[in-house]
C-alpha cells in the first residue's frame, strides 16, 4: 500500500539526496537535490509560493522517492544524470544537441592523431571536446606543421616493420612522415614527440619549445644551416601561437570559470577552460527557466553538466559568487587581479551571446522575443501584469503657440501606427502642460470607454510629477485609477515617477524596458512635434491668405478643399486657380503670390 504525502513527507531523512516529485499517474514532474530532504522538500509545501508554476507543480504532486547519497557531491551528480534520463517537466535543462569535435591521440604503436566527433572506449587518448572546429582544426595544423607524424591506418606491430610488410609512401617523400613502417624511426622519438604534441594541446609549450631550441642549436653548430632554419620556422610558428592563445596569467592553470547572466525567461551560462594561461575551450549555453529559479540554481546546476559533458577534471573553479558545489571541488571568488578580469571576461562573453541570441530570436522568433521583453517590463517596473498594450503622451508648444498633444501605441513592444491620435488643445488658455496633459488623457480615455474599446496596461506621461498628478485626475474622473498602471518619465535623468511616490525609480541605462520607454517618448515627441508644424504652416499661409485683398475666408475654405494643401494652392497655375474660385479671384492671388 502507497503511503500518503502527509505521511511521505513525516518519514523523510535528514540526510542529503535526491528528491522525486511525482503525479498521480505516476510520472516524473521533477528531480531536485538537497543536503537535507526533509528541509528541502518540506518548504514547497509550508509557504506560499509567488511563481505561478511552482504552486501549479505542488498541486500536482502525488507521491515523492528520494535517494539518500553520502555527500552533497554525490547528491549533484545524481541529480544531474536523473534530470538527463528523465527529463522531467518542471526541470531546467542546458539547451545542447550539438556533438563537438575531439582531438585523438589513438592507441596503438606510432599513435595516429586526428580530429573526431565519435568517442570510443579502447583506451584512446580524448582532448576537447572542442566548441569550435575552428579552433580544433588550427591546433591540429600547428601539430602537423611541427612534427611528422604518420597518417596511414597500417598496424605497425614490431614483426610486420621487421617483415617489410609495408613499403615508403609519398608521405615519406614530400617530408610530411619519417617513416616508421620502414624502421626509418623508432619508436622512442616517435613517442618523444607524441608527449610534446599531448602538452601542447593542454595548453602547455615548454617542453616543445626546449626540444626545438636544442635541435636548432644542433644544426647550427653542425653548420646545417637550412636544417637550422626550418627549426627556427618551426619555433616562430609556436611562439606566435602561444602568444595568441595565452590570455591571462601564465600560473593560472587547469582552471574552469564558470558565469551566468539571466533575464525573467533564460539564463545564459558562460564556460572557459584555462590551461597555463591559455583558454582552450569556451562554450556558453541556453538554459530556460521552469520554476523561477536562482541565478545560484541555475549555476550550480549547469556547472556539473558542462563539466560532465566536456569531460573536465579541473579541482579549481572561478565563479562570481558563491555555489554549492561539495567538498571536492575548491571554488573561488576572485576579488582583484587576473583571477578577477577572467571571470569579467567570462561574463562579458556570456553578455555577448545573450546579445546575439536577442537579434537571432528578434528575426526568426518575434513571438518570444515579445514574450520576453514583456516578462522583463512587468518585474522592472513592478506591473500586476504584461503592459502588452503601452500608450504615451507627449504636449507640444512653441511659445504658447498652437498647444498639441500626440498619443503614440505599443502593442507586444512594437508601434501600432494605425492607433496613433494627435490632439489639438480646446479648453486651455496659454502653455500649461499640466492642464493640457489632463484634457488630453480625459479626452482619450473617455472616448475609449463610450465606444468600449481596450483599455491599455501601462500609460506613460512624457515628464516628472506634476505631468502625472495632472494625468491622474482625469483617470479618477473616469474610475480608471487603479485599473491601468501609470508612470511618468522625466527627461533629465530619465526618472520614473509613480503615482503618490515622491521617490524615482532608476533603472539600468542599458535596460530593455528603459529602451522600450525612450522609444515610446521619442515617438510621440516626433509625432506631436510633426503635427504642432503642420498646424502652424497651415495657420500661417491661411493668416498670409486672407491679407490678400479680394480673397475672403469663404475662398480659403473653398481652396484648401480643393487642392487638400496649402502647398499645393501656392503651386497651382492660373488656369487651376481659376476653374476654382473664379478668373477674377485667381489672378489677385496668382499675381499676389509671383510678385511677392
Amino acid at each position: 500500500m502507497q503511503p500518503t504525502l502527509e505521511i511521505q513527507l513525516k518519514t523523510l531523512p535528514t540526510s542529503p539526496g535526491v528528491y522525486q516529485y511525482f503525479d498521480a499517474e505516476d510520472k516524473i514532474l521533477y528531480v531536485g537535490k538537497a543536503k537535507s530532504l526533509k528541509k528541502r522538500v518540506a518548504s514547497y509545501f509550508n509557504k506560499n509560493h509567488e511563481n505561478g508554476k511552482t504552486r501549479v507543480l505542488v498541486k500536482k504532486i502525488a507521491s515523492i522517492k528520494h535517494i539518500v547519497v553520502n555527500t552533497e557531491t554525490d547528491a549533484l551528480l545524481l541529480e544531474n544524470n536523473l534530470i538527463k534520463k528523465y527529463q522531467p517537466r518542471y526541470n531546467v535543462m542546458l539547451k545542447d544537441d550539438k556533438t563537438y569535435p575531439w582531438i585523438c591521440i589513438k592507441k596503438e604503436r606510432f599513435p595516429r592523431i586526428f580530429l573526431t566527433r565519435n568517442v570510443i572506449k579502447d583506451g584512446s587518448e580524448y582532448f576537447g571536446p572542442y566548441t569550435s572546429i575552428r579552433t580544433a582544426k588550427a591546433l591540429l595544423d600547428l601539430i602537423k606543421e611541427l612534427y611528422q607524424l604518420r597518417t596511414c591506418n597500417y598496424f605497425l606491430s614490431e614483426e610486420n616493420i621487421t617483415n617489410k610488410k609495408y613499403k615508403l609512401c609519398l608521405e615519406y617523400h614530400i617530408g610530411n612522415c619519417k617513416a616508421p613502417c620502414e624502421n626509418k624511426q623508432t619508436e622512442e622519438n616517435y613517442l618523444k614527440g607524441i608527449d610534446e604534441i599531448r602538452q601542447i594541446i593542454k595548453g602547455d609549450f615548454k617542453e616543445a619549445l626546449k626540444t626545438f631550441t636544442h635541435l636548432m642549436e644542433e644544426y647550427a653548430n653542425e653548420m646545417e644551416f637550412e636544417q637550422a632554419q626550418k627549426i627556427k620556422d618551426k619555433l616562430t610558428h609556436l611562439s606566435n601561437y602561444q602568444s595568441k592563445s595565452t590570455v591571462v596569467n601564465p600560473s593560472i592553470n587547469n582552471v574552469d570559470v564558470f558565469s551566468i547572466i539571466s533575464d525573467e525567461s533564460y539564463g545564459y551560462i558562460n564556460f572557459f577552460k584555462i590551461m597555463n594561461g591559455s583558454i582552450i575551450q569556451s562554450h556558453t549555453s541556453e538554459i530556460k527557466k521552469k520554476l523561477d529559479e536562482t541565478d545560484k540554481e541555475l549555476l550550480e546546476l549547469a556547472i556539473i553538466e558542462i563539466r560532465q559533458r566536456f569531460n573536465s577534471q579541473s579541482k579549481e573553479i572561478y565563479v562570481p559568487f558563491q555555489v554549492d558545489l561539495g567538498e571536492e571541488l575548491k571554488v573561488i571568488i576572485p576579488k582583484l587581479g587576473d583571477k578577477k578580469r577572467v571571470v569579467e571576461l567570462s561574463l562579458r562573453n556570456a553578455k555577448y551571446y545573450r546579445q546575439e541570441q536577442f537579434k537571432q530570436i528578434k528575426i526568426v522568433d518575434p513571438d518570444r522575443h515579445a514574450n520576453r521583453i514583456m516578462a522583463q517590463m512587468k518585474k522592472d517596473l513592478r506591473l500586476s501584469e504584461e503592459p502588452r498594450h503601452i500608450e504615451c503622451f507627449d504636449n507640444s508648444n512653441i511659445q504658447g503657440t498652437h498647444p498639441v498633444a500626440a498619443c503614440v501605441v505599443f502593442k507586444n513592444g512594437k508601434a501600432s501606427k494605425k492607433d496613433y491620435r494627435h490632439f489639438n488643445i480646446k479648453t486651455v488658455e496659454g502653455p500649461d502642460d499640466f492642464a493640457s496633459m489632463e484634457e488630453v488623457v480625459y479626452r482619450r480615455y473617455k472616448r475609449l470607454l463610450d465606444e468600449d474599446q481596450d483599455l491599455p496596461q501601462l500609460i506613460i506621461i512624457d515628464g516628472g510629477k506634476g505631468q502625472l498628478s495632472s494625468s491622474l485626475k482625469s483617470l479618477d474622473i473616469l474610475g480608471l485609477r487603479n485599473k491601468i498602471a501609470i508612470i511618468g518619465i522625466a527627461k533629465r535623468l530619465e526618472e520614473i515617477y509613480y503615482p503618490n511616490d515622491s521617490i524615482p525609480l532608476y533603472l539600468d541605462k542599458k535596460s530593455e524596458s528603459l529602451k522600450i520607454i525612450q522609444q515610446l517618448r521619442n515617438e510621440a515627441h516626433r509625432f506631436g512635434i510633426r503635427h504642432h508644424r503642420n498646424k502652424r504652416s497651415k495657420t500661417a499661409i491661411q493668416t498670409e491668405l486672407e491679407l490678400i485683398p479680394g480673397i475672403g475666408q469663404q475662398t480659403i475654405v473653398t481652396l484648401l478643399q480643393h487642392f487638400r494643401s496649402t502647398k499645393r494652392v501656392l503651386e497651382a497655375s492660373l488656369e487651376e486657380l481659376t476653374d476654382v474660385i473664379g478668373g477674377s479671384r485667381a489672378k489677385k492671388l496668382y499675381n499676389y503670390y509671383r510678385t511677392k
